[in-house]
């Protein structure tokens, strides 16, 4: 059975990813309120997928995205370097006092009942300053690409954003890539410049040039505009109400071919319920359901896109590509950060049913 989809055998790269660069600041199990030291990770939904294809995959992934230069901008630049990603950035020069700036997302962990707490500064982020003609798609394409990217976190930041990542969406499919978009819906974005009606207008517009389109409930719902049952009224690890939708997404964008997302249960903050699951080219795909014992959640969902997306990429059969998905997305949690630390030889037997036994 196949996905639906028509992916280049070949191309100097195999994913270009749009969006935000962030660094994360994270306390541990310590409340901000109380922290004296914080670990930075390098972070970005876009970026976290290019990094999880080229790190753990072995894929030729990029990034285009805003750069600043100063030291934060550094310090993010040396991480993607290291990751394997190669960027394309559109540079600004920080002014010294108060920008323009590298987003800064602050994260503790949380432990046991005790949730974690997300917060942003986002002011004057450089990101949000991009507008189409920023970045020379014809020449990022020109030894050709696979599969291009974005989110609806990126989407958010601006009435400008949105419109690059049009732009970017349009010139991939002239070079002949699959598209892909992570719905991300943030209702804390959108409510500072445009709103839900905003929000569903900018994305709605967007999903018309997508293939592949990442998304729970909840963000079909809010994201889309697309009808559904009250989220929270149903078991977060029962996929019917996700199918359900299906019918009304591809009656909207009968260009979409897959969509996908993750199932979760929350227990406590380090106890998850994980699952996925996807819809391709009429057919429905769930995958096992497993335990985790959880050290930083942050990461996991691009975790899954990543090894869905590689799974496709890979010429996988669609149950196949599910499970990788699953597996990476399960196993980045088990490590700090936002981006991976596993190998595929690890994927691959997970995704088997592989066990936490002592390899030797």
């Amino acid at each position: 059975m196949s996905s639906g989809l028509n992916i280049r055998p070949d191309g100097a790269l195999d994913i270009v990813s749009l969006g935000a660069l962030v660094n994360r600041l994270d306390p541990g199990i310590i409340p901000f309120r109380k922290a004296t030291e914080c670990k930075i990770h390098v972070s970005g939904g876009e970026f976290n997928v290019a990094a999880n294809l080229a790190d753990c995959f072995r894929l030729n992934t990029a990034i285009a995205t805003a750069m600043v230069d100063y030291p934060i901008g550094e310090l993010i630049a040396e991480r993607v370097k290291a990751m394997g990603v190669k960027p394309h950035y559109k540079r600004f020069k920080h002014n010294g006092v108060n920008g323009p700036n590298m987003a800064t997302v602050y994260s503790d962990q949380g432990h046991g009942v005790r949730p974690p707490v997300v917060f942003y500064n986002r002011s004057n982020e450089a990101a949000a300053q991009l507008k189409p003609g920023d970045f020379d798609w014809n020449a990022i394409f020109a030894d050709g690409v696979r599969w291009f990217h974005s989110g609806g976190i990126f989407a958010a930041l601006s009435e400008t954003t949105g419109e690059v990542i049009i732009e970017g969406m349009k010139a991939a499919k002239r070079a002949g890539a699959v598209v892909s978009f992570d719905l991300n819906f943030r209702e804390k974005l959108w409510s500072i410049w445009g709103g839900a009606q905003k929000a569903a207008e900018v994305i709605g517009r967007i999903v018309q040039n997508v293939d592949v389109l990442v998304g729970n409930e909840e963000d079909l719902q809010k994201g889309l505009g697309i009808p559904g049952p009250e989220v929270a009224a149903t078991s977060a690890l029962d996929p019917k109400v996700f199918f359900g939708m299906i019918d009304k997404v591809t009656a909207k964008y009968p260009q979409v071919k897959v969509v996908a997302t993750t199932l979760r249960e929350v227990h406590s903050t380090n106890h998850h319920s994980w699952s996925a699951v996807a819809w391709m080219n009429g057919k429905s795909h769930v995958a096992p359901t497993c335990e985790l014992d959880v050290v930083d959640r942050v990461g996991g969902g691009d975790g899954f896109a990543s090894g869905l997306f590689y799974g496709l990429l890979a010429g996988e059969t669609p149950e196949a590509a599910v499970k990788l998905g699953w597996a990476h997305g399960a196993l980045l949690t088990t490590t700090p950060g936002d981006t991976t630390m596993v190998t595929l030889e690890q994927v691959r037997s997970f995704a088997k049913g592989g066990s936490a036994r002592i390899q030797r």
